[in-house]
């Protein structure tokens, strides 16, 4: 009953309007108000500020700054085998595996089209089908910047506006398509083991998506904003793994999808398995493999 009455709620509620207001409070330099709330959430949550570069919650000028804080250069070890892919964030699975059919499992018989999740952009979903799928959920109290699980170039990005429903287990379980109803923002990056999309989704009460590149995605029309990257070589966008690519102003989920023979996930690795930053989550498929099952 508890479940049923927070997605009733969800339907409900203008997730915008919420959001924009949130944001408004997040934005919020006023000493007692910041500081009041960065409190709270810091107790609430259970934030661990002894890794971040600024411990003292009162220096930070307002909650978002709090909340995209930045860590102390030793709280993360970056895994540097050869052909390894890496977790893109602090988190946990939510889901992963096979692309199957054009088909994403999100949670207990539920799915979602890869095409819809990518704006329905044939051509951007082709090279994805029948690849490898992982989504990872940061919860509130985990360090939200977003980094490179593998070295790549920028090719394309697709702003898709939508819901801005919960994305926990808990709705993830009871929406359908729930990941590809959301607002999001798609990145295409040409790497060593092929394109490789990165999926910054949107969620209740989430005040914002930024990238190194671009600063916070907010199109001032809420309609799809495709933009490529890759026609000017010179002007290129070349991130190395681990390298930070983007930020979430509040929670949300990361997912990454990899072509077909490109990567096998790590052995072991399933629903709920807690992700930290730098970790080995995967490895490429080794070049003569992929020829030959090519081949096959």
């Amino acid at each position: 009953m508890k479940d049923k009455l927070f997605i009733l709620l969800q339907h409900l509620l203008p997730q915008h309007l919420l959001s924009r207001l949130t944001g408004a409070l997040a934005e919020c330099r006023t000493p007692w108000i910041k500081n009041t709330f960065i409190g709270w959430f810091a107790k609430r949550y259970g934030v661990n500020m002894q890794e971040a570069q600024i411990e003292d919650l009162r220096a930070y000028p307002n909650f978002n700054a709090f909340f995209t804080r930045a860590l102390k250069p030793d709280a993360r070890v970056l895994d540097t085998s050869p052909g390894g892919i890496i977790s893109p964030a602090d988190g946990a699975v939510s889901q992963l595996g096979s692309i199957d059919h054009g088909r994403i499992f999100q949670a207990k018989g539920r799915g979602y089209g890869l095409s819809t999740l990518l704006g329905g952009d044939l051509a951007m979903a082709e090279p994805f089908k029948n690849g490898q799928f992982a989504t990872i959920y940061l919860a509130p109290k985990d360090y939200h910047r977003v980094h490179m699980p593998i070295a790549g170039t920028l090719r394309e990005t697709l702003y898709i506006p939508g819901d801005l429903y919960s994305v926990n287990q808990t709705t993830a379980a009871n929406v359908d398509q729930l990941f590809a109803r959301n607002e999001r923002l798609v990145a295409i990056f040409d790497t060593e083991a092929g394109p490789m999309a990165m999926i910054l989704v949107g969620a209740m009460v989430v005040a914002g998506i930024e990238t190194v590149w671009a600063g916070q995605v907010a199109p001032v029309l809420k309609t799809p904003l495709h933009t490529r990257f890759n026609a000017q070589p010179a002007a290129n966008i070349h991130l190395e793994q681990g390298a930070e690519m983007g930020r979430f102003k509040l929670g949300s989920t990361v997912i990454l999808l990899f072509g077909p023979e490109a990567m096998q996930w790590s052995q072991g690795l399933a629903a709920e398995h807690a992700l930290r930053l730098g970790q080995q989550i995967g490895s490429q498929s080794a070049p003569e493999q992929q020829e030959t099952e090519t081949d096959e």
